[in-house]
């Protein structure tokens, strides 16, 4: 396990890891050593990009000194509630390749809690990870031209819920009305990296 360091402009650092798990230890090391010269901190599914105020890229080499790749950094994070009724047009084929019924998806999907490792794709968008083994299916073979906004959905080893209307090919178990993404508020993102996120199935 190791990282490395690219340097993006004067004022920025892109770190490379090799998996989501050393992504989130470098990106709560950082967030909890709290740097006044910080400005942004982006994770994505295997890098972080750190940009911080004129000179402040020495404190953040440092720090990244001493990050342990195999052990997070606890830091406060809140938890969101968001609740789904599960009606989606692919539930009934997440629940036959998985081999249980459609309510053990409903309560295997409602029964974890997640955690949001990147935003990314579309404003709002988080992908989260925590996602039981059964539900961890891979995209359609077909992707829709159009998924509705608030759809939940499913692909790989994350589970998210489209903030507005997009073409997208993940399996699709229920719908949201919880306001993902609002350019009105701030941060305009419901999801924030490094968030706690619960499903609560609502009728």
């Amino acid at each position: 396990m190791f990282m490395r360091l690219r340097r993006c402009g004067t004022d920025a650092v892109l770190v490379e890891v090799d998996s989501l798990g050393e992504v989130e230890a470098v990106r709560a090391a950082v967030r909890a050593a709290d740097l006044p010269d910080v400005v942004e901190l982006v994770p994505a599914a295997r890098t972080v990009l750190i940009s911080t105020r004129p000179g402040g890229l020495s404190s953040v080499r440092r720090v990244l000194d001493t990050v342990d790749l195999e052990h997070r950094v606890e830091v406060e994070s809140r938890e969101v509630l968001i609740p789904v009724i599960y009606d989606g047009p692919d539930l009934e084929l997440v629940a036959e390749t998985a081999g249980i019924d459609v309510d053990e998806v409903v309560r295997l999907h409602t029964s974890a809690t997640y955690s949001v490792a990147f935003c990314g794709f579309a404003p709002g968008f988080a992908y989260l990870v925590g996602l039981p083994k059964a539900l961890q299916q891979p995209r359609l073979d077909s992707p829709r031209t159009k998924v509705p906004a608030g759809s939940v959905g499913v692909a790989g080893e994350y589970t998210a819920a489209y903030p507005r209307a997009t073409p997208g090919g993940w399996r699709l178990i229920g719908r949201t009305d919880a306001p993902l993404f609002d350019p009105r508020r701030d941060p305009a993102a419901l999801l924030q990296p490094g968030d706690r996120v619960r499903f609560e199935a609502t009728a």
